[in-house]
């Protein structure tokens, strides 16, 4: 027969008593922890302000150029990192690296890296906020980093062509201090990113491959139901409510305004599931909590002058990607013109740089893949799976895997045939064993990501029903709003901010809160955590996710309201027919206009090549027999580069080209291959003309093959028609090969 254990009444009410007095004891000691750590919060606000909110790098750097000194003064300066850990001690990592750099080849150094950090509100550092981040990698793979960061108070009459050139000129003394490494790498963090693309645009000649991180691009794309931030220009009626704010700050625009604008799109997290984790989680988040408060409460100051271009050309009118952004008046600034490797890093768990903003550019400035390869670009993507945007810039998960492999192949990209690949991570990161390489991609899967092109034509309307809205506020009412306007109103309006007032408001000037310190202390003497497992933990922690859904819920009617206002306004046809719309018919026949001639251009671009196919001699026969059997397959990895690599520092003809002056014949050789293929490998004998140089090209054709292992048959097709260019019998046993396979002629 079963035993049955008797029910006690007393035992069991003993046993919830305790569990509630524990409970109890342990929610009241969080309680004024919490409110403790808000304290040391609004603590390191107020001294962050009285130190001029330097930068939040973790790394020793030195001033190399300040703009506020230059002929037209801004507020960005570029500054060395150095590396003092490396430098100070012996350790196994650094000598590791000079071990690599021992291999990589004599004379020649690794290319310096650019990092720019946004300025979207916040302040700089965020890209070096710890040790495992984008500066961390960059030092950790033996390239020179420089860093440029950017001062509290804009100066005077700064616009932002100014900056733009301010930091062409930072760029330039990074390439003057490295004269053999190339020019350097330039990473742009999020609003960076397009900074960084204008700048790359306007001086190609000083770029080398632009990493473009979290940063929007085309602020018109996404999916519906999915990405609602693009709608609230719209819903504001456009760029004149940024006007509004310029004036009420006397002339300046409030970073706080931007840093509001993203806490609104995850109401959640801004008011419960943050301060949750801290409060649930006080005896290990405190540290983590602050360090990143320290940045996100570090509210930066911009003139009037650079955030209305920013809205007005960027956020609402998206000239960017459309090649109609003027940073020179009356000099349309275009993508294409952009010279230099471009890598695109986004996420889908981003929802304020969603991938299809990240990407969506690609198709709209080029026509086709063909066109991407006949001006002998390269586009690398790589899309994070559910990282949010923060998180791309200081989750050390995402410096340690995709910072890493984008930092490790920044040298490799230069060589990647011309066209557009996604860089694809496999294997198990956190025991490092995985391998990095780069699939084809057709612009179909960028467009793929989001809406049809078609779904962003009430943006058209949006931009320039904006432009009208701030022609009237600026004729009519601007006037008036800066009459009674000051400098102390537009000083007490940034102070009563509502971000900067919960952060000053609870901190050591409220005397209220000036026993709370001593409080603390005794609780962290005295503490006890509730035990795994308690009840009430646990129905905490359920009220918690309720509350959490509940904001959710409400975020999701709030973005789904706002957008089908947006449709039913600016999809109204009243707007689309009227004389607003009649610029986007103009545009539209235009559009068939430049169709026309760049049919004409593609033409004489491909001409251009095929005639270039017979010039050269030895080195570029060698080149062009190594890139077309890499053009064979349609993944390329780091063992094809790392055979490439070798191959071009030992090969007795190669290793005598200066590292630009290679870069520049493997993408011209890329280039004619692209536009004539047989005719390029029929050139090659003419190239070649002895026959030992020949079966030579022969054998490092097969070097790049054979680099994965693997020996495919689009390869073997390949070599033979090489081998047919350079006028040598493939038939039978590939004696000839098996000659040079060891490479003893180089």
């Amino acid at each position: 027969m079963p035993t049955w254990i008797p029910f006690n009444p007393v035992s069991s009410a003993s046993k919830w008593l305790f569990d509630a007095w524990e409970y109890g004891f342990d929610a009241a000691q969080r309680q004024i922890l919490f409110w403790d750590v808000l304290r040391k919060r609004g603590n390191n606000y107020i001294e962050h302000l009285r130190n001029g909110q330097p930068p939040v790098l973790t790394f020793h750097y030195e001033m190399i150029l300040d703009g506020r000194m230059f002929e037209r003064p801004v507020n960005f300066a570029l500054v060395r990192i150095v590396d003092r850990r490396l430098e100070d001690r012996g350790c196994r990592q650094g000598a590791e690296r000079r071990k690599t750099d021992r291999r990589r080849a004599p004379g020649i150094p690794k290319r310096p890296i650019v990092i720019i950090d946004p300025r979207a509100g916040h302040g700089p550092g965020i890209g070096g906020s710890k040790r495992d981040s984008e500066i961390g990698m960059a030092l950790d793979h033996g390239h020179p980093v420089y860093f440029i960061l950017f001062y509290t108070e804009p100066m005077p009459g700064q616009t932002l062509k100014h900056v733009v050139e301010a930091e062409e000129r930072f760029i330039e003394e990074v390439v003057r201090r490295h004269p053999g490494s190339g020019n350097p790498a330039i990473m742009g963090n999020c609003q960076a990113g397009w900074a960084s693309a204008l700048l790359c645009a306007d001086r190609p000649d000083i770029a080398g491959p632009l990493i473009l991180n979290g940063a929007p691009m085309s602020y018109w794309a996404g999916v519906s139901g999915v990405n609602p931030m693009r709608y609230r220009g719209g819903m504001l009626g456009g760029v004149w409510l940024t006007s509004m704010l310029c004036d009420l700050g006397n002339g300046k625009f409030d970073g706080a305004h931007l840093v509001w604008n993203f806490e609104s799109l995850n109401p959640a997290n801004t008011y419960w599931s943050k301060n949750y984790r801290v409060y649930s989680e006080i005896d290990t988040e405190e540290e983590r909590f602050l360090n990143f408060e320290k940045w996100w409460g570090g509210f930066y100051i911009m003139n009037a002058e650079e955030i209305h271009f920013i809205v007005s050309n960027l956020f609402v009118g998206n000239k960017l990607e459309q090649g109609t952004l003027e940073l020179h008046e009356g000099e349309p600034l275009s993508l294409k013109n952009i010279q230099s490797p471009i890598v695109v890093f986004a996420s889908r768990g981003d929802n304020i740089t969603p991938p299809q903003q990240a990407l969506a550019w690609i198709p709209r400035v080029y026509r086709s893949i063909d066109e991407i390869k006949g001006l002998g670009q390269v586009i690398v993507y790589i899309i994070h799976e559910d990282i949010g945007h923060l998180g791309i810039f200081v989750a050390a998960s995402v410096a340690k895997k995709e910072h890493k492999e984008i930092i490790r192949s920044s040298e490799m990209i230069d060589f990647l045939p011309s066209g557009l690949y996604e860089m694809v991570i496999e294997g198990d990161v956190t025991k490092g064993d995985y391998t990095t390489h780069f699939e084809e991609r057709t612009l179909e899967d960028i467009t793929a990501l989001g809406d049809p092109p078609e779904a962003e034509e009430d943006f058209g309307v949006v931009a320039q029903v904006s432009e009208f809205n701030d022609r009237v506020y600026r004729s009519f009412l601007s006037p008036w709003v800066r009459a009674w306007t000051t400098e102390l109103s537009a000083e007490m309006t940034r102070w009563l901010h509502p971000l900067r007032l919960q952060r000053y408001s609870v901190s050591d000037m409220n005397p209220l809160l000036r026993h709370l310190g001593a409080a603390a202390a005794q609780v962290r003497v005295h503490r006890k955590a509730a035990r795994e497992g308690n009840p009430f933990s646990a129905c905490e922690r359920a009220l918690s996710g309720f509350i959490e859904d509940w904001f959710n819920f409400y975020r999701d009617c709030r973005d789904r309201g706002q957008e089908s206002l947006f449709r039913a306004v600016y999809g109204h046809e009243a707007l689309h027919y009227s004389s607003i719309a009649a610029g986007t018919i103009r545009a539209m026949t235009g559009e068939n206009e430049l169709e026309m001639s760049w049919k004409d251009y593609e033409t004489w671009l491909r001409q251009r090549w095929l005639e270039a196919a017979d010039r050269g001699g030895p080195a570029e026969g060698f080149v062009r027999a190594m890139i077309a059997m890499a053009r064979a397959g349609r993944v390329i990895g780091h063992r094809h580069y790392a055979v490439a690599e070798e191959i071009a520092k030992t090969h007795r003809v190669l290793q005598k080209i200066r590292p630009a002056a290679f870069r520049r014949m493997v993408k011209e050789q890329y280039c004619i291959l692209e536009a004539g293929e047989e005719q390029a490998l029929a050139a090659l004998s003419g190239l070649i003309p002895d026959e030992n140089d020949r079966d030579e090209a022969l054998a490092l054709a097969r070097r790049i093959a054979l680099a994965d292992g693997s020996y495919r048959e689009e390869e073997k097709a390949m070599l033979g028609r090489i081998a047919r260019g350079l006028g040598i019998d493939h038939a039978g046993p590939e004696n000839k090969l098996l000659k040079f396979r060891s490479g003893n002629r180089m």
